[in-house]
């Protein structure tokens, strides 16, 4: 647990690297995309579920309901990117951290002979299965949030804050240890990689800090899986 934190600084100092900034750049515009494409979705859904005039009785022909529902999709979108950051930060992190990692590896450890990346199918395939997870998780967390709603903040954090820490830390040390070496290092430390997937979960619910987080995790999950190897 005491790596966390170390991990979490080094990446930071490392954003000036201009390799490590191209990387960062790319991840920040694919997730601004993303989520615009989400949310021209929502609007296309709103524009096409009402018409331009809405008659009310006693009122009349009100014709600004879709404006006032589109702004209000604006609105409803930011608090929706809270949950979807989380999905989004895993996707992200799937295409870029190869990268991330040959950028962390090469300025901090330099020592290391390279490494095969994954077949893209392979991890394609893995990214799919975890999305898969992620959405499924979450959905069940639901009726916990119902049945519990004081509780329902730290069970969505507990709950990402796990699945992404498995994820992350599983991609970073495959890379070096393969399959089976990931998933036996990672039960040994299963509660700092936790414990890290939840610190790095809670920036994932401001807006604006969050399109940082992504790319920032993999870089502190890289030097985590070098200082607890």
């Amino acid at each position: 647990m005491t790596q966390i934190f170390p991990s979490f600084f080094c990446a930071l100092a490392q954003l000036p690297d201009p390799r490590f900034r191209r990387v960062l750049i790319l991840g920040i515009a694919l997730t601004i995309a993303l989520l615009f494409a989400i949310y021209c979705v929502i609007l296309w859904l709103i524009n096409a579920s009402i018409s331009a005039e809405v008659t009310l009785p006693l009122i009349g022909n009100i014709t600004w309901a879709g404006d006032f529902l589109s702004w209000g999709s604006l609105l409803l979108m930011m608090v929706f990117s809270i949950f979807l950051m989380v999905p989004v930060a895993s996707a992200i992190t799937s295409l870029f951290l190869d990268d991330v990692a040959d950028a962390v590896e090469a300025a901090h450890y330099p020592h290391l002979p390279p490494v095969r990346r994954l077949p893209f199918m392979e991890s394609l395939k893995d990214s799919v299965n975890f999305l898969g997870i992620l959405m499924l998780a979450n959905v069940l967390a639901f009726g916990l949030y119902a049945i519990m709603p004081v509780l329902s903040v730290p069970i969505f954090y507990a709950l990402n804050g796990f699945l992404l820490g498995r994820e992350y830390f599983q991609i970073t040390a495959m890379r070096r240890e393969g399959r089976a070496g990931a998933k036996a290092l990672q039960r040994k430390h299963r509660g700092t990689i936790w414990i890290a997937g939840c610190l790095m979960a809670l920036p994932l619910s401001i807006p604006f800090v969050n399109l940082l987080i992504p790319i920032l995790g993999a870089a502190t999950f890289t030097h985590l899986y070098h200082r607890i190897g």
